[in-house]
């Protein structure tokens, strides 16, 4: 399956930004943005405030993260505390290798 990556524009706290995303990961975060009933650009505005480094890379890592979490407990709860709660890069690292 061919994965497209595309930049897309957000305006994320009165600033025009962009980031480029492979389709599955802005479907994802699309999802989880209408599960928390926020907009996409809300919630990246919460995970561009909570990290290092590339903001697209940071958004794969959030979306991954949260579909781990989802497939090993169930629904992940919409709080604050979730949203910035940093990626277990050793986890992710771990699953990825296996």
């Amino acid at each position: 399956m061919a994965s497209h990556i595309l930049k897309r524009s957000l305006v994320i706290n009165h600033h025009k930004t962009s980031v480029s995303l492979e389709d599955q990961f802005w479907h994802g975060l699309k999802d989880i943005a209408a599960g928390r009933q926020q907009t996409v650009s809300r919630l990246v505005g919460s995970i561009s405030a909570n990290h290092e480094g590339n903001l697209s890379s940071a958004i794969r890592r959030f979306v991954l993260s949260y579909y781990i979490d989802r497939a090993a407990h169930g629904p992940v709860p919409a709080t604050d505390q979730d949203l910035v709660r940093p990626v277990r890069n050793d986890f992710l690292e771990s699953r990825l290798a296996g």
